[in-house]
C-alpha cells in the first residue's frame, strides 16, 4: 500500500474540529466531525462523509438535535452489523450531555439520537474524544472524562453498548499547576485505551502540565492506579493511540511541551513495550510559520485505527477548515 493523504472535504467558511474515523471490511471509512460557523456557536452540528472506492462523499449534517453546539463525534463499530455514533450536546462543556444514535448498513441511515445514560447530568458519560475498544471479556471500555473538575473514568459496558457502569476516577497526586482555564491543579482529560492481555488495560491522558500522562488497571478497568508522567510532552491537546496486531502501540500527537501551545505540528510514535518507551518519529505534518496574527495555523486532535486489512488510518484536524485524512501499512510511517 502507497501512503495516501488527503482532506476529506475541500474547505469552506465554517471551522470544523474533533474528528473521529472508522473502517469496514468492505475497505471503505466512515468519518466525523463536529462543523459550524464556530466552536461552541448555536448551529454547530455533526457532520458525516463516506470513503469508497477511493473517493469521500459529500458530508452531510448527520446530527442536530437541537440549537445547542454539538461536539467530538466518536465512530464505533458494536460489531460485525452495528456501528454507533456518540456525540455531545450543550453549551458548556462541563454540563454537556452524551447522545448516541446506530446503524446497521454501514452508517448509510441512522437511528433517532437518544442519550446514553438517560437523564445523567455527570459532565457526559461513554467516549469523549477517542474510541471504546472492546476487552477480551467482550465488555466494551469508553475512554471519559469530566470536565467539571479535569478527571477522567471509563464507562463500562458489558451488554454491547446498552447499558453503561462508570469506573472509578484516575486518582490523582496533588500537584499545582497554571492553567488558563482556572483549574490550577493538576487535571487529565480524554484518555487513550489499550488492553495488553486480559483484564490489564491501560490508558495515556491529555493533561493541563506540560506531559501525557499514564493509568493502569489490572481489574479491566474497574479500577486505576495514580496516573503518572509518562514521559511524553503535552501542550494541552488530544491524543490518541492504537494497539496493532503485533502487538506494538503507535500514538499521535502533538510533540509540544507548553501548555496550551501552538498546535502545528502532528507526529507518531511507535513503542515495543507496552507503552513504557517510544522511538521511530514520522512526522505527520507541520506548519513551519505563524499567521500575520501571530497565531500557528493547528493541526489537531488525531483519531488513529488498524484497518481490517492490516493498515492504519488517521484523521486529524486541518487548520480548522478541513478534516485530513491519512492511511498506509505500519511499514509506510515505520519502516523496518
Amino acid at each position: 500500500m502507497t501512503l495516501r493523504k488527503e482532506l476529506i472535504f475541500v474547505p469552506n467558511e465554517n471551522q470544523c474540529h474533533a474528528s473521529t474515523i472508522i473502517s469496514f471490511a468492505s475497505g471503505d471509512f466512515l468519518a466525523a466531525w463536529f462543523e459550524g460557523s464556530s466552536e461552541g456557536a448555536d448551529d454547530v452540528c455533526i457532520k458525516l462523509a463516506r470513503r469508497q472506492k477511493d473517493i469521500w462523499s459529500k458530508p452531510v449534517c448527520v446530527a442536530k438535535i437541537s440549537d445547542e453546539p454539538h461536539w467530538n463525534p466518536v465512530l464505533f463499530c458494536l460489531s460485525d452489523s452495528v456501528t454507533a455514533l456518540y456525540f455531545k450536546v450543550g453549551r458548556e462543556i462541563k454540563n454537556w450531555r452524551t447522545f448516541v444514535m446506530h446503524s446497521s448498513d454501514e452508517g448509510t441511515s441512522w437511528s433517532e439520537p437518544h442519550e446514553l445514560v438517560p437523564g445523567d447530568l455527570s459532565g457526559g458519560r461513554g467516549p469523549v474524544k477517542n474510541k471504546p475498544i472492546k476487552l477480551a471479556s467482550g465488555v466494551i471500555a469508553a475512554p471519559a472524562s469530566d470536565e467539571r473538575d479535569w478527571s477522567s473514568f471509563v464507562d463500562l459496558s458489558s451488554d454491547g453498548g446498552k447499558t453503561w457502569e462508570r469506573s472509578k476516577k484516575m486518582p490523582m497526586p496533588d500537584i499545582d499547576v497554571v492553567c488558563r482555564t482556572g483549574h490550577n491543579k493538576l487535571g487529565v482529560i480524554q484518555p487513550t485505551l489499550w488492553e495488553s492481555s486480559p483484564d490489564t488495560v491501560h490508558m495515556l491522558l491529555r493533561s493541563n502540565n506540560h506531559a501525557i500522562y499514564r493509568s493502569d488497571s489490572s481489574d479491566g478497568g474497574y479500577s486505576w492506579c495514580e496516573i503518572y508522567p509518562s514521559g511524553l510532552p503535552n501542550n494541552n491537546s488530544g491524543i490518541d493511540a492504537v494497539k496493532l496486531p503485533d502487538d506494538r502501540l503507535v500514538l499521535a500527537y502533538n510533540p509540544n511541551n507548553e501548555n496550551w501551545g501552538p498546535r502545528n505540528r502532528l507526529e507518531l510514535l511507535i513503542s515495543s513495550d507496552n507503552g513504557y518507551t517510544w522511538d521511530s518519529k514520522y512526522e505527520l505534518d507541520q506548519c513551519t510559520a505563524a499567521l500575520p496574527t501571530g497565531y500557528w495555523p493547528e493541526l489537531s486532535y488525531p483519531a488513529i485505527i488498524t484497518t481490517r486489512s492490516g493498515g492504519m488510518a488517521i484523521s486529524y484536524t486541518s487548520l480548522r477548515k478541513s478534516i485530513c485524512f491519512v492511511q498506509g501499512k505500519p511499514g509506510d510511517f515505520f519502516p523496518e
